[in-house]
């Protein structure tokens, strides 16, 4: 899957000359953690984002008034407090390769960027969302975790077994193994119980790890 089918298209942003208690408010109203920030030549420049704010905002411990609070705050540039030249991706980058950057560089967003201009932004929220369809976590079924030997064909005869049972496979999903030799599957299943699925797949994998309705 790319990018495009996942990215929140035509962002909301704001301009680098706009103060933080702009910034901070455009964010509320629109229910936003981050925003991109364009220059009059809708050019991206930057990303600013509510923990920017956080961070360079007075403390409630300090000794200045609210109004004092507020007057620093509008002379406060989103310029001086965004990530400048941030990282980003195009349309065709494909979420795996997003989720590798966000992880790797510690990112929380990624401007997607189109002929040097902005068509939309991928969060961590989004991924997360990805990883909930990923494993069905919004169906109902029988999920089974399992150990397996990492050889090919492996998931194959899994996936026949159950398709022949007349079982629907909501999920599948393959991860790091003990060791190099194996992998760790979970499985979720729809259409039989808990025991119904252990005793299907007991004899082709290593071992069980863990069963359950969810």
């Amino acid at each position: 899957m790319i990018i495009e089918r996942r990215m929140t298209k035509n962002p909301v942003t704001i301009s680098p000359d706009a103060n933080i208690a702009e910034a901070s408010e455009l964010m509320k109203k629109e229910k936003v953690h981050r925003l991109p920030v364009l220059d009059k030549d809708k050019n991206l420049v930057g990303v600013i984002s509510e923990k920017d704010i956080l961070f360079a905002s007075p403390s409630p411990a300090s000794s200045l008034s609210i109004h004092e609070m507020a007057y620093l705050l509008s002379k406060l540039t989103v310029r001086k407090l965004m990530t400048k030249d941030p990282v980003t991706i195009t349309k065709d980058t494909t979420v795996e390769e997003a989720a590798r950057l966000m992880v790797d560089q510690d990112l929380s967003c990624l401007p997607v960027v189109e002929n040097g201009k902005l068509v939309g932004i991928v969060s961590k929220s989004d991924m997360f969302k990805i990883l909930l369809e990923l494993f069905g976590a919004r169906h109902f079924g029988v999920r089974l975790s399992f150990l397996v030997d990492d050889k090919p064909g492996t998931i194959a005869r899994i996936s026949k077994a159950v398709a022949e049972s007349g079982w629907d496979i909501i999920s599948f999903g393959t991860f790091m193994g003990t060791d190099p030799s194996n992998a760790i599957c979970t499985i979720k299943v729809e259409g039989c119980n808990q025991n119904e699925l252990v005793s299907l797949l007991r004899p082709m994998v290593k071992e069980i790890l863990d069963v359950r309705e969810a």
